[in-house]
């Protein structure tokens, strides 16, 4: 049972911290609060709707009850079943909230998009995806910053790193990792023959800075030129940024930015994160059945997701679930995909 009191009482705590002007230095910290805050407060209006909801429930039976109207009480039995049905759904959006909270979900994230099979094909379909997941980050109101961009000659991309930072979208991205399979008549196909392509997307949660300590030691830095499709000397100034860490061997590399500390700011984010998931698949391995309830869902290597243009049709292999207009959700609108398999997931934690 929650205690919202408690959580009550909470709340208010975090909203008297927020006034300290001090806080405004600290723009971590600030951050950091105000997530807890805006958490607490989604579960105390789920909470309180939950209250009415019981109230007029309550009334209802009293009118079924008394038995005095027939029709009053042909109505009232109606509406109780709706609301019943509304308050147990209720409940499930206050647990999921509770959660939540407590898995404390990350802020960012940084997904990273390849080519796969397909030839040129698969570069302009990893461009595709690339597109889709920002127009969806911009419609959501989420920032989003392209860290590392490497594009092809016809405009698609040989590699790309995307940040996306903003309340839910962690949670509602997290599932985008995997194989995305596309089966469409690309533009350069004179027969008109349908062709089979695909991209594989990572989806790594950035972490907060508090997670890792990287020793300077550890790292090698270098500096070369940026260089656009086909090879061209994109400035004479090397911006480019190869960073390695040496205990692994780890190797990343950001041109994007015209900039030489752009590019090793992203380059820094970017070896974060893939420290970070290294440590969460050694912990995972070593705890033996955590996974076992889910859908296998950051395997790069796994066939996730199938866009069939012809058929104007998007299908989720993992909860064999399809959605028509394709078109429509390349241009962001990602939400009925990513809320189904939340709720996939949510029910098989049960």
């Amino acid at each position: 049972m929650i205690d919202l009191a408690k959580i009550k009482q909470e709340y208010d705590a975090l909203t008297k911290e927020l006034t300290n002007p001090d806080l405004i230095s600290n723009w971590e910290k600030f951050q950091d609060i105000s997530k807890r805050r805006s958490s607490l407060e989604k579960i105390i209006k789920k909470a309180e709707e939950l209250e009415e909801l019981k109230k007029k429930i309550e009334e209802n039976k009293q009118i079924l009850s008394s038995q005095e109207d027939p029709e009053l009480s042909s109505l009232a039995e109606e509406e109780l079943l709706a609301i019943e049905e509304q308050a147990k759904k209720t409940e499930k959006d206050i647990e999921a909230l509770v959660k939540k909270r407590e898995a404390d979900t990350p802020d960012a994230l940084i997904i990273e998009i390849r080519p796969g099979t397909g030839g040129e094909e698969a570069s302009l379909f990893a461009r595709n995806l690339l597109d889709m997941y920002i127009k969806y980050a911009q419609a959501k109101a989420w920032k989003e910053e392209v860290l590392n961009l490497n594009e092809t000659d016809l405009g698609g991309i040989k590699e790309a790193s995307l940040e996306v930072s903003g309340e839910d979208a962690f949670e509602k991205l997290q599932y985008e990792a995997g194989v995305h399979r596309v089966q469409r008549i690309p533009e350069t196909e004179k027969a008109g023959r349908i062709h089979t392509s695909t991209a594989s997307v990572a989806v790594l949660p950035k972490p907060k800075r508090t997670e890792l300590h990287i020793s300077p030691n550890d790292l090698k830095l270098e500096f070369f030129n940026s260089s656009g499709p086909g090879g061209q000397n994109v400035n004479k100034r090397k911006t480019a940024v190869r960073l390695i860490f040496i205990p692994t061997n780890l190797v990343i590399e950001v041109q994007n930015s015209r900039t030489q500390q752009k590019n090793k700011e992203y380059a820094m984010a970017l070896l974060e994160a893939k420290l970070a998931e290294q440590k969460r698949e050694k912990e995972e391995k070593e705890m033996s059945g955590q996974r076992k309830s889910q859908i296998g869902w950051a395997k790069r290597a796994e066939k996730i997701r199938t866009y069939n243009f012809p058929q104007d049709r998007i299908t989720d292999h993992r909860i064999e679930k399809s959605w028509h207009g394709i078109e429509k959700i390349m241009e962001g609108n990602l939400d009925p995909v990513s809320d189904a398999l939340l709720e996939y997931q949510r029910s098989k934690l049960k």
